[in-house]
């Protein structure tokens, strides 16, 4: 199964804050906040999320088309992901800007306050996929995650002209996102992938209710951290899927990404969707046990043998 991801490149700067963002804020007081949280640790790490999709599928052994936009910094990044198994020979280089930079502060209760730049990400918008499936000898899915929001735009139009089938991946663009662009990005995708914060961000922003999304999509996954996934479709029960359990949390960044990639790997062997969604909830807590959004080490062989007897069902 070749599938493209497009998408954000960026460089992570994760900072850990000892105490507790909700003790600073004072209550009648937000909409002029000024604050500065002392951090403990910095770790610089190499992350995006059409990269970070990316390095997981390699991971699990297939070769994901990268599609995105980085700097002339890009170099050592290129060299990472191509080892890692990921076709990056579609990335754009920009000749002005850096690669994008994502800035994140996490608390001791795991919540996040971040910052992102979007930087060379921004001429993403210049890319086409047409050439790129004619390069691979065509593509069977095409991840549409979180990047400049009109490359996404354009992006989701491409696939829908081309007859490719995609998988909408919104996530933290909504919020830069309008009513007619939220409508496009998600009609006619086979998979959506949200949270439940997102899904609700979603449905408000379409103004289209939960059944009205379903009509338009093929299936919803929707991720809900330590309570697992939900899958849904138009025309069949909800599904739940449990996370697979740690009591190692060290980084909650990129957790989402490794599922999807899991998951799409589990799709890519013709899984049934509940099991493509246990693989993608065991490469979540791998992530999850991990500083950074592409440290964790594992294999497909792996990672199965490490889920439980639920991940076994019909391929």
């Amino acid at each position: 199964m070749r599938i493209a991801v497009t998408g954000s490149i960026a460089t992570d700067h994760l900072m850990v804050y000892p105490g507790r963002f909700a003790e600073q804020l004072i209550e009648g007081r937000l909409d002029k906040v000024s604050l500065s949280f002392l951090a403990d640790d910095l770790e610089v790490r190499r992350g995006g999320v059409a990269a970070n999709i990316a390095f997981g599928l390699g991971s699990l052994g297939l070769r994901p088309v990268l599609v995105g936009a980085a700097g002339r910094d890009f170099a050592e990044y290129r060299a990472w992901l191509e080892a890692a198994g990921v076709d990056t020979a579609s990335v754009r280089i920009s000749e002005e800007r850096h690669t994008a930079r994502f800035v994140c502060t996490t608390d001791a209760d795991q919540n996040q306050i971040a910052t992102f730049y979007a930087g060379a990400m921004s001429e993403a918008r210049e890319l086409e996929l047409a050439p790129i499936a004619e390069r691979v000898g065509g593509l069977d899915l095409v991840v549409i995650s979180p990047n400049d929001p009109a490359a996404m735009v354009r992006h989701t139009d491409e696939c829908r002209a081309l007859g490719l089938p995609f998988a909408a991946d919104p996530s933290q663009q909504l919020a830069r996102l309008d009513r007619e662009e939220a409508r496009r990005l998600v009609t006619g995708a086979r998979y959506l992938f949200t949270n439940e914060y997102e899904a609700a961000l979603l449905q408000q922003l379409s103004g289209w209710t939960q059944r009205q999304v379903l009509e338009q999509v093929g299936s919803w996954i929707t991720t809900r951290g330590a309570d697992g996934v939900v899958i849904a479709g138009a025309d069949s029960a909800p599904l739940t899927v449990p996370a697979v359990p740690t009591d190692r949390v060290v980084d909650p960044t990129g957790v989402g990404d490794a599922f999807r990639a899991g998951f799409l790997a589990g799709l890519s062997h013709r899984w049934a969707l509940s099991r493509a969604a246990r693989l993608g909830c065991a490469l979540a807590t791998e992530a999850l046990q991990t500083i950074g959004t592409q440290e964790y080490r594992i294999t497909a062989a792996e990672l199965i043998d490490r889920t439980d007897d639920t991940l076994v069902g019909p391929r």
